[in-house]
């Protein structure tokens, strides 16, 4: 990865449904380098991932009552590397997904980083 823009030249599907939290995350990302796609819901990445291949995704866990398990069912189909955000942090998985990088919010530039560096490595 790059120093300074890890992320340069990099898709990332960020699936976030609280517009604030996808904003600051979008910033980082930007600031890492990436060019940010957004889904606020199931639906809308699923849709996404038809069409599009991100080098990796962002996932929030609960996207307004509805967790996105499908999104990373699908994700890991698709061998595409991404990291859990969630208000609960690990303990809010599912056993199946426990070992995936997961970061608690409010999110820090740094720890973002660090969990895509070891995702993409």
């Amino acid at each position: 990865m790059n120093a300074g823009q890890p992320l340069k030249g990099l898709n990332v599907l960020l699936v976030e449904d609280e517009t604030l939290v996808s904003f600051v995350l979008e910033d980082m990302l930007q600031e890492l380098g990436a060019a940010v796609w957004h889904a606020a819901n199931v639906a809308a990445a699923l849709e996404l991932l038809k069409t599009q291949r991100p080098a990796i995704a962002i996932l929030d866990l609960n996207l307004g009552g509805e967790q996105a398990y499908p999104v990373a069912e699908q994700l890991a189909r698709d061998a595409i590397p991404f990291v859990f955000v969630s208000g609960y942090g690990r303990e809010g998985l599912q056993p199946r997904w426990a070992t995936r990088p997961t970061l608690s919010k409010p999110v820090l530039l740094p720890d973002l980083e660090k969990a895509i560096a070891g995702c993409l490595a």
